[in-house]
């Protein structure tokens, strides 16, 4: 485990990720585990107000809405690690963080909604060039370079790391979920944003 520091102004706050992918999971696990995601994530917040989702259950914890932007970050990068890695014969990548990534995007400002039905558009494009991959697919290297020592890394390597990276963050969610349901968000005052 990896505890990830808070950059003030930008990034939700810190929170503890697995560093290293599962890699217990199979292909057929991993595409499941990814088509999953985003409707379980729709099923989760479907109750919610939009105040509710951009709401944090406490200090020092992350909204429904910080969630999902680290989550579409998290797919920005190695999904597009893997892609490439399937278009590419043998490419070298340089490694870039989420907690990096996201400060380039505009996730953190979007509304819930919206972002989670791009957030689904981007998986089934993902998944449209995973399930048909052969066995023999999944093993394409690239070599990463920018985290230290050069590595080696597989589309199934990328797969796995997505796969088990989401799901805490799908459990994370269920918890803010349940605490949400009883915020009521407080009255809008008559003053100008």
């Amino acid at each position: 485990m990896v505890h990830i520091q808070e950059v003030e102004g930008s990034s939700p706050p810190p929170t503890t990720i697995r560093q290293v992918p599962n890699k217990t999971l199979t292909i057929e696990q991993v595409l499941s585990l990814l088509a999953e995601t985003p409707l379980r994530i729709a099923a989760l917040t479907a109750s919610l107000a939009p105040a509710q989702l951009r709401s944090a259950p406490a200090r020092d914890e992350w909204s429904a809405n910080d969630v999902l932007a680290h989550l579409r970050a998290c797919a920005d990068i190695w999904g597009d690690c893997m892609v490439t890695m399937i278009a590419e014969d043998r490419p070298t990548l340089r490694a870039v963080n989420p907690r990096s990534w996201i400060d380039k995007t505009n996730y953190l400002d979007l509304e819930f909604r919206p972002s989670l039905r791009a957030f689904a558009r981007q998986r089934a494009d993902l998944l449209a060039v995973l399930d048909p991959l052969p066995r023999k697919g999944w093993s394409r290297v690239a070599t990463v370079t920018g985290a230290g020592a050069v590595l080696e890394r597989t589309v199934l390597f990328y797969g796995r790391w997505l796969a088990g990276h989401e799901r805490p963050h799908v459990k994370q969610l269920s918890r803010i979920v349940n605490t949400m349901r009883g915020y009521t968000a407080p009255p809008v005052s008559g003053g100008s944003r």
